[in-house]
């Protein structure tokens, strides 16, 4: 790997760009960069929840990592949103069987913070996606929220 490539990864599967990612925050001309401590975060989340997740099934798609006051604001996110932290990603899921998957194996196999069948309320089977989050300011709770 070279020492770009060291650069640009977070994790060996988990690029900078796709925890930063958002097409609002580029359509409202939003800089959704985060700090050192934000980025500290990010690797944490990857590294404990995102590459197991990964090397079980293969590639999943992360429809939103960090997120600036700004943009998490634009989005009408939580006010104390982990999202801001660097600590929460909401992965996408295409499938029922997919959510329970997934959801079973971040349950049974991470030491997760919260773990949200989205929107909220849903049941599992019918999640468009799944929000998860880790931090180290504190035990992780182990936090399950669905229907």
């Amino acid at each position: 790997m070279s020492k770009s490539n060291d650069i640009k990864m977070l994790t060996p599967h988990f690029s900078k760009w796709e925890m930063k990612r958002s097409g609002i925050a580029i359509r409202h001309n939003i800089a959704n960069e985060p700090n050192a401590e934000q980025w500290k975060n990010l690797y944490n989340l990857c590294f404990n929840i995102l590459e197991p997740l990964r090397l079980r099934f293969g590639a999943i798609t992360i429809t939103s990592g960090f997120r600036c006051k700004q943009l998490n604001d634009l989005v009408h996110g939580a006010i104390n949103s982990q999202h801001c932290c660097g600590e929460a990603a909401d992965i996408y899921i295409g499938s029922a069987e997919k959510a329970t998957k997934y959801f079973d194996f971040i349950r049974q196999h991470t030491d997760f913070d919260q773990l949200i069948a989205e929107p909220a309320g849903r049941r599992i089977a019918e999640a468009r996606w799944i929000h998860v989050s880790f931090t180290t300011r504190r035990p992780n709770r182990h936090q399950i929220i669905t229907k």
